[in-house]
């Protein structure tokens, strides 16, 4: 594995996005034991905009299985929305040049889509997201849902915390690896270590106790950032998130809540892209990640 790190990988995709790793792992996913020379490719998409919609993995087992991978510590309940509008993107990458409009049926790859949880917050060893929750109720018009939907799409979600999915865990050595150093690093924080601190020293206790000992002495560094990158990220949208609900409990009377809201959503903006900013986000990365004009980024950036 090469140590080509972009801001926008994440520690967990760029510890498991290795061939013979994804092999392992999907067959601890699915209780079966690959062999070592059936073909796994990595198709993860490029590009930022791709990125907003799945962050970590998706690859193919034998041209037989498309799977996508995601690693949540929050789980998002629009992750069937966003894996369906994924998939599709994927499929046309792997139908082109292909002629899907013939009289021969084309045979694609078997799509599953996996979510790891490993946030704080109590969760259930397994939750089966699915697309048709997010459908609209069209009883209203006279309609009756259908019993099984025209449309479905499941996502497995397990959750990888310490004394769940044993097993599973188990049965891939990176994920074991990444569970025990993320378990390590909460571990310290909760003794009041300063963050950064807490990964340095949960690295240590990796390669001390010869967990990916080689990994981490090769990218002990690397991961941290990425690490402290992600979590800063992570925290500073959940801080916009809470802002906006506070402001929209906030907001007066009938008359005055739709300019208060236009008002609320550009101040939003403005932190959000200086946040981002912050984090070490170019203007051109931020200007893709949140469709907006170059531009416009920069008018926020610079007050004017």
């Amino acid at each position: 594995m090469g140590a080509n790190i972009r801001y926008k990988d994440s520690l967990f995709s760029f510890l498991l996005s290795d061939p013979d790793t994804l092999r392992e792992l999907y067959g601890a996913i699915a209780g079966v034991k690959l062999p070592p020379d059936l073909p796994v490719t990595i198709n993860t998409l490029e590009g930022v905009l791709y990125k907003t919609l799945l962050n970590d993995i998706s690859f193919e087992v034998d041209k037989k299985l498309v799977v996508l991978v995601e690693q949540q510590s929050t789980i998002n309940p629009n992750m069937a929305v966003r894996l369906l509008l994924y998939i599709a993107r994927v499929y046309e990458k792997i139908t082109a040049g292909k002629n899907i409009y013939g009289s021969k049926q084309l045979a694609i790859p078997q799509p599953e889509f996996i979510v790891f949880y490993n946030g704080k917050a109590p969760y259930p060893e397994e939750v089966v997201l699915k697309l048709s929750d997010a459908f609209e109720d069209t009883s209203s018009l006279g309609i009756k849902p259908e019993a099984v939907p025209k449309l479905e799409l499941f996502v497995k979600v397990y959750n990888i915390n310490p004394g769940y999915n044993e097993a599973l865990v188990r049965g891939s050595e990176r994920l074991m690896g990444y569970r025990a150093f993320i378990a390590k690093v909460r571990e310290y924080e909760r003794e009041q270590v300063e963050r950064e601190a807490a990964m340095r020293e949960a690295i240590n206790w990796c390669i001390k106790n010869n967990i990916l000992r080689g990994f981490f002495e090769t990218h002990g560094s690397e991961v941290v950032n990425m690490l402290m990158t992600e979590w800063k990220l992570e925290e500073a949208l959940v801080v916009e998130r809470e802002e906006g609900r506070e402001e929209g409990r906030e907001e007066g009377r009938e008359e005055g809540r739709e300019k208060g809201r236009e008002e609320g959503q550009e101040e939003r903006l403005k932190k959000d892209i200086k946040n981002l900013l912050n984090f070490g986000m170019s203007p051109e990365w931020i200007s893709q990640a949140l469709n907006l004009p170059i531009d416009t980024v920069r008018q926020y950036l610079t007050g004017t």
